[in-house]
């Protein structure tokens, strides 16, 4: 009962995301992507968590793949910021 209720959490949280995302308009995306780093922070270190603590393999890859695609986010994230930075460089 306990994995049900947490992989509906899961498809929640996906869906929830992916809504959120869609309604961002262009012009803040940059800004709100450099400001979200701190938090995809946050979610790696929890992704490694739940990957680390595991009880059963499933869990155990429910885990791995938050750590791929929180350190995907993450890295996503610092390269938005690095190209946002480069536009305000003088030649």
């Amino acid at each position: 009962m306990e994995f049900i209720a947490m992989l509906a959490l899961f498809i929640l949280a996906i869906f929830l995301g992916f809504e959120l995302i869609t309604k961002v308009p262009p012009t803040l995306h940059t800004p709100l992507m450099s400001g979200s780093n701190a938090i995809s922070g946050i979610t790696l270190v929890g992704a490694l968590l739940a990957a680390g603590h595991g009880d059963n393999q499933l869990v155990q890859g429910f885990g791995f793949v938050a750590v791929v695609l929180a350190t995907i986010n993450v890295v996503g994230g610092f390269m938005v910021t690095n190209r946002m930075l480069a536009m305000f460089k003088r030649k």
